[in-house]
C-alpha cells in the first residue's frame, strides 16, 4: 500500500479500538476526521496533547469533525490511557504499524543516543469525503490542537 497524499483519497483501513470497538474510516464518510499520531500513551507529551484535544473536543463536534488518536500501544494500554484521562473519543492500536506506515510517520529517532524507529507526532485532517486535506509533522504539542481545530473550521466552512 502506498503512502497517503494532499488531495488524494485515504485508503480505507480498519484498527481495533477503545472500548471493544473496530474503527474503519469507511463508517467517518461524511464527517472530517482529524486523526493525531502519538508516540507512546501516557508520556508527558502524548498525555498533554491528548488532553489538549479532549478539551477542545466540543469545538471539534461542532464543526462535525471526529478526534481520532492513534499509537503502536495495544488496546488495554490505550484503554487505560483513554481513561484515566477521560479521552472522549477512540484511541486505535496500530500495533502492525500498518497504518503508521500508510501515512509515513514511522521514523528513525534518537532515544538517550540510541537510533530507534517510532511515531513521528503527526495529524491529518481527512475531509468528508475521505480525501487528504491537511498534514502537520512533527508536531510540537504546544497549541497544536488549537491549530488543528482553526484548520478544521476553515476546512468546513464555519
Amino acid at each position: 500500500m502506498s503512502q497517503v497524499a494532499i488531495d488524494q483519497p485515504v485508503p480505507d483501513f480498519e484498527l481495533p479500538a477503545t472500548d471493544g470497538e473496530t474503527f474503519r474510516l469507511a463508517d467517518y464518510r461524511g464527517r472530517q476526521v482529524l486523526l493525531f499520531f502519538y508516540p507512546k500513551a501516557n508520556t508527558p507529551g502524548c498525555t498533554q496533547e491528548g488532553k489538549d484535544f479532549r478539551d477542545l473536543h466540543g469545538e471539534f463536534s461542532d464543526a462535525g469533525t471526529a478526534v481520532i488518536g492513534i499509537s503502536r500501544d495495544g488496546v488495554r494500554a490505550q484503554q487505560n490511557f483513554k481513561e484515566k484521562y477521560d479521552f472522549p473519543f477512540p484511541l486505535l492500536s496500530d500495533k502492525e504499524e500498518e497504518v503508521c506506515n500508510l501515512f509515513g510517520v514511522i521514523k528513525e529517532k534518537n532515544m538517550y543516543g540510541r537510533r530507534v524507529m517510532g511515531v513521528e507526532r503527526s495529524t491529518f485532517l481527512i475531509d468528508a469525503d475521505g480525501v487528504l486535506r491537511r498534514e502537520w509533522r512533527k508536531v510540537k504539542v504546544k497549541g497544536h490542537a488549537q491549530e488543528a481545530l482553526e484548520a478544521v473550521r476553515a476546512q468546513s466552512g464555519d
